[in-house]
């Protein structure tokens, strides 16, 4: 039985525990979110979780002590004036962990761990009309001067033969045929 055994040893040894969540963390910090297996995510969540806690304090000394678990002066800055003021009305529950299916080398459970005030950059939804109307553009042959899909093929070839020098068959084909005078 686990009776007051708290963390989870990972198959690693201490120090290569340490680094990996140090690690861990920067990037954490600098993407918002990232994809590892579950039970790191699960044990990853009081590292973030101690680091937003500094981040909220602000003054010089938790400054320092976040550099000194981070050593990346981005990270930390980071950290300061971007993420630990989005949390201040927040007492806790700075990260989120998704279930994300099993990997296909090992399967081993992945998981999405994020900070909780991440947002998914917004797309600008197109309407189906306007949809509608770019296909048919690509579709229907243009006007001259217009370019669709098909209109610009026919001006890739047009311009590949003006590259060309004429024949003298070409050259007879072209010259309108000589009135005949009276």
């Amino acid at each position: 039985m686990r009776h007051r055994v708290a963390g989870r040893k990972l198959s690693r040894h201490t120090q290569h525990r340490e680094w990996m969540f140090r690690n861990m963390l920067v990037s954490l910090i600098s993407h918002e979110r990232i994809k590892t297996t579950l039970p790191k995510a699960k044990e990853f969540r009081s590292w973030a979780d101690k680091m937003v806690s500094l981040g909220k304090k602000g003054d010089l000394h938790a400054r320092r002590r976040a550099f000194d678990l981070l050593r990346d002066r981005d990270a930390v800055k980071k950290l300061f004036d971007e993420i630990a003021p989005r949390f201040k009305d927040r007492q806790g529950g700075y990260t989120r962990v998704y279930k994300m299916g099993w990997r296909l080398g090992d399967a081993a459970p992945m998981a999405l761990i994020e900070l909780t005030t991440y947002t998914l950059p917004k797309k600008e939804k197109k309407s189906t009309v306007s949809k509608a109307k770019d296909v048919l553009k690509k579709v229907t042959p243009g006007k001259k001067g217009e370019k669709t899909g098909k209109g610009e093929k026919k001006e890739k070839k047009e311009k590949k033969k003006e590259g060309k020098k004429e024949t003298p068959k070409e050259k007879a084909k072209k010259k309108p045929p000589e009135e005949k005078s009276e």
